[in-house]
């Protein structure tokens, strides 16, 4: 373990963030990280538990609890506490493909399982992992390693995201030759397009890319596989192919009015920004601009949050977020006990700025939309909300929101972005390949399996579970990876866990 008094000596110590009001002015990452030495001392609160929830990686109540990749944590805050960050790199890379993309966006599910959570403050796990992965960069331990043999299979990976990158690494260190095709202009999916720049700076990606192009990936991008190239092509000229193409259907809004301009899906919103950014720093406009707009939300998750922090660095006038779920406790209630993730209210770093910027919270919870009301000119002017009350269902015994007759409210927009999540995998990817998609609109396989009905082709990530975390992907991806390396060579030397 730590040291054996450490969560009793030291408090529980987070990188410090920018001012709201301050943070709000660049698109950069905003956090302060924590010295070396503040960085052991947590690492010394970690008490090596008897039972460590917090890699344990299972569902309680339909939710996970831990760690989905098994890190093996207090292992990797051990050596923290002992000065032995080589080691840590080590350990943490043996379930972990990319730290460097957890450490920053990933929830921490490791966290909210810590023991030292359960009666005082959990450790730092989040924080020790970019430490870990930030001093192997400058140190040299995550540079290149190529594979030292090569058994002259190859492997076609559809997507960039973190379930093909995972599979491509993974198949690649086994000596695999491994393509990725990814149609959009850079690599990364989800995490270049999908997460805004000051969660996830895009250098943070492109230095990993590096790594894995000097370890032998290649990377084709551009390319619209079942569009540009058909999927024949890959099935004839690969071994096998991956597909990891993401849940990119958005969940649509169905309300009068929809037709209205000025209505965007948040996705659309926060891509288009984000290559903004990247290719000119946001100076040719080819993005869609909150600037002095009143700008709502539609959806309370970590997508609504993000396009409220986007929507205030544009500029915009007025942020308003709309929730159809109650607004959770502010604390665990009795029916939600330790280790079970803890459903409470979350305010996030948009949602924080929000505050900060206008003064008060801008988020309306048990709301739906009515109607989207708009000019003679058909731009959207305001939305027609009316509130919602939770009821049982007499006959299936499940809770629902009914509408509440007479509760009719009106917001004004002139900007309206959907953030309701997402319906599963694009069906043009799948009926290019032959693939059968389930009744959720995933690739369909067999229970634990990552075999389509396809000959040679698998799938992985968010098209194979439906929309999900950034460390359920990793899973997925090294999961398949140990599927196709079984059934290239018969066995596989490839760790899941």
């Amino acid at each position: 373990m730590g040291k054996p008094t450490g969560f009793m000596e030291y408090e529980r110590e987070t990188a410090e963030a920018a001012r709201p009001k301050d943070r709000v002015k660049h698109f950069n990452e905003f956090h302060v990280p924590l010295s070396k030495e503040k960085q052991r001392a947590q690492g010394a609160r970690c008490m090596n538990c008897g039972v460590p929830f917090c890699q344990s990686g299972f569902d309680i109540m339909g939710m996970t609890s831990g760690c989905p990749l098994h890190n093996l944590v207090p292992e990797w805050n051990d050596l923290i506490y002992n000065g032995n960050w080589e080691q840590a790199y080590n350990r943490l890379k043996k379930t972990n493909n990319f730290p460097e993309f957890t450490s920053r966006v990933c929830p921490a599910l490791c966290e909210a399982a810590c023991t030292c959570g359960h009666y005082g403050d959990s450790v730092t796990v989040k924080e020790n992992e970019y430490g870990i992965i930030e001093n192997a960069y400058s140190q040299g331990y995550a540079a290149a390693k190529p594979p030292r043999v090569r058994t002259e299979k190859t492997v076609a990976v559809v997507g960039s995201g973190p379930a093909g990158l995972a599979a491509a690494d993974q198949l690649n260190k086994r000596g695999h030759k491994v393509t990725v095709y990814e149609r959009d202009d850079r690599v990364g999916g989800l995490l270049m397009y999908g997460i805004p720049n000051m969660k996830l700076e895009k250098h943070v990606i492109e230095r990993k890319i590096q790594v894995m192009k000097e370890e032998g990936v290649v990377f084709e991008t551009g390319i619209d596989v079942g569009k540009d190239i058909k999927a024949a092509k890959l099935i004839k000229d690969y071994d096998a192919v991956i597909l990891a193409c993401g849940a990119k259907n958005p969940r649509d809004i169905q309300a009068p009015g929809r037709d209205a301009k000025g209505i965007y899906f948040a996705v659309d919103f926060l891509a288009a920004t984000t290559k903004s950014l990247l290719d000119s720093n946001l100076k040719d406009n080819k993005y869609i601009s909150a600037k002095g707009r009143k700008v709502v939300i539609i959806g309370g998750g970590d997508t609504g949050n993000d396009c409220v922090g986007t929507a205030i660095r544009h500029g915009a006038a007025k942020v308003t977020q709309i929730e159809m779920m109650p607004k959770a406790p502010d604390e665990r209630t009795d029916d939600n006990p330790w280790p079970q993730w803890p459903k409470i209210c979350k305010t996030d770093y948009g949602q924080e700025e929000a505050i900060a910027m206008f003064g008060q919270d801008h988020r309306i919870y048990q709301t739906t939309v009515k109607e989207f009301l708009k000019d003679k000119n058909g731009n959207v002017t305001a939305v027609k909300t009316i509130r919602l009350e939770r009821k049982k269902d007499e006959k299936t015994g499940r809770i629902v929101m009914e509408e509440i007759a007479g509760s009719e409210s009106k917001i004004d927009a002139d900007l309206v972005l959907i953030a309701a999540g997402f319906l599963g995998a694009q069906k043009y990817v799948a009926d290019a390949f032959g693939v059968t998609l389930n009744e959720r609109t995933n690739a369909a396989t067999a229970p634990g399996s990552y075999a389509t009905n396809v000959k040679k082709v698998f799938t992985a990530g968010d098209m194979h579970r439906g929309q999900s975390l950034v460390v359920w992907a990793i899973r997925e991806g090294r999961e398949a990876a140990r599927e196709v390396d079984e059934s290239l060579l018969g066995y596989s030397g490839l760790s899941v866990q």
